[in-house]
């Protein structure tokens, strides 16, 4: 009998890669990236088509990650869109 891949292992978190916001393990796609191609309508199996290097384990692992931890990603979501606007304000003038 073979060992299957432990989920807990898919995805990971260090200070040095992408500020250290939870990622798939082993790239540098963030649970938050996934979670937005997931809100503007990919499914699943689409992301990883589209993103080929993912497969479509590490994309439900990211989407899991994401229901169980929705407010402190929601909350990184929106510091991140705070932050890109008030970037946008800083270049209109």
């Amino acid at each position: 009998m073979t060992i299957g891949i432990d989920i807990g292992s898919l995805i990971t978190c260090s200070d040095d890669v992408r500020g250290g916001r939870p990622r798939i393990a082993g790239t540098g796609v963030t649970v938050q990236r996934i979670v937005g191609w997931y809100k503007q309508g990919l499914s699943p199996e689409a992301i990883s088509t589209e993103v080929p290097h993912l497969s479509l384990a590490q994309v439900y692992a990211a989407l899991t990650y994401y229901h169980a931890n929705q407010e402190q990603i929601e909350a990184g979501m929106a510091a991140e869109e705070a932050e890109a606007k008030q970037l946008e304000k800083q270049h209109e003038t």
